[in-house]
């Protein structure tokens, strides 16, 4: 069966790697497993506006969404994730393995500007399956917005 987010990597002609490995259990984990910096690991969150409208939040490891600045980029007062399942139906792809690239709808996409002018990992659709590639090209293939969207992760 294709894997559809190499399938529209394909389709976009952006030069990718692709990177397979075990399971992970933390950020640490698959940025070993992935031989990269844990800032290089970059989480795709699905985020709700309203009904039936969503985005996709591109993350580095280590940092996670300020909610704040998200909402004053977005012009709204109030933003939520949907469920393990709504976000299934909504894209195509179980949480962990989430990709803006071959999502069942092409929802807008927001990027944190610390991805900038550096190689950067994604999920590619299947859990322990990832791609390497460089942020500036994707993010342009994405018509991704760039913006202070993220906080550094609090230390527990």
């Amino acid at each position: 069966m294709a894997n559809p987010a190499l399938t529209a990597l394909d389709h976009t002609g952006l030069p990718y790697r692709v990177i397979r490995h075990g399971p992970v259990a933390s950020l640490a984990e698959a940025a070993a497993a992935r031989g990269v910096e844990v800032p290089d690991v970059v989480k795709t969150i699905v985020v709700r506006r309203g009904e039936g409208d969503l985005l996709f939040v591109l993350t580095p490891g280590g940092r996670v969404i300020s909610w704040p600045k998200l909402r004053a980029l977005l012009g709204v007062s109030r933003l939520s994730m949907p469920d393990a399942e709504a976000a299934k139906a909504a894209t195509g792809y179980a949480r962990g393995t989430i990709t803006p690239f071959g999502s069942t709808t092409a929802w807008p996409v927001v990027a944190d500007e610390r991805l900038r002018g550096r190689e950067i990992t994604l999920g590619a659709g299947e859990h322990g399956l990832a791609v390497a590639v460089d942020a500036d090209t994707a993010l342009a293939a994405l018509g991704a917005t760039v913006a202070d969207v993220t906080d550094e992760e609090p230390t527990r």
